[in-house]
């Protein structure tokens, strides 16, 4: 198991394993109008992390990480999928989905409880300690610690674990294709964020 730092892009002839990818982001805050996109993390699950940092004035060109994230045949496993393909939207200007949110599927099938966040779940479903130290460090310093390194990638090592483990209690609890639907909806959910609709629900019946 290692983690790589890139700057800027994926290098061109890096190869990652066929099927699902888990992908998370790390940025200066959680408005996207506001806070820039500072990493992109990525694991295909067989063992290996690696992170693509953007500095400060970046142009967020990347073709490399493009070109993987806007693959419409490799799926993409997030923890709360509508935060992270929304800033990816906005900075990196790909939707990179077809999209699986393992924070979502928690939510329609853990039911007994209101601890959704990826420590609570990891715990939980593979009794692993992840450590969240990192989780409000500051993600556009010129260099990133070794702390910092651990957590992003922390952050996509256990996806593809979490996925196995999660569709089997949405098969059980028969929410499969209502989990789907829901992990179908979150591009336009993310594009309602950008658009200027975060909190509002246009659905709701107002009066």
């Amino acid at each position: 198991m290692a983690v790589h730092l890139h700057e800027e892009d994926l290098p061109a002839d890096l190869g990652f394993a066929d099927g699902p990818i888990a992908v998370d982001t790390e940025a200066m805050g959680l408005n996207t109008a506001r806070d820039r996109l500072c990493v992109v993390q990525l694991s295909d699950g067989k063992g290996d992390e690696h992170l693509v940092r953007f500095k400060r004035g970046s142009d967020y060109s990347a073709p490399n990480l493009k070109r993987l994230l806007a693959d419409s045949q490799r799926l993409k496993l997030y923890h709360f999928a509508r935060f992270d393909i929304g800033i990816m939207q906005a900075y990196l200007g790909i939707m990179a989905a077809p999209v699986y949110c393992t924070r979502t599927a928690s939510r329609l099938v853990r039911t007994y409880t209101d601890r959704h966040g990826l420590k609570d779940l990891v715990k939980e479903l593979l009794n692993v300690d992840l450590s969240k130290a990192q989780q409000t460090s500051d993600w556009g310093a010129p260099e990133l610690s070794d702390a910092q390194r651990d957590y992003a990638a922390s952050d996509v090592r256990y996806l593809h674990q979490l996925k196995v483990k999660l569709d089997e209690r949405l098969a059980r609890e028969e929410r499969t294709e209502l989990a789907r639907a829901c992990f179908d909806f979150l591009p336009t959910r993310a594009l309602l964020d950008l658009a200027g609709w975060p909190e509002q629900d246009i659905f709701a019946h107002d009066g």
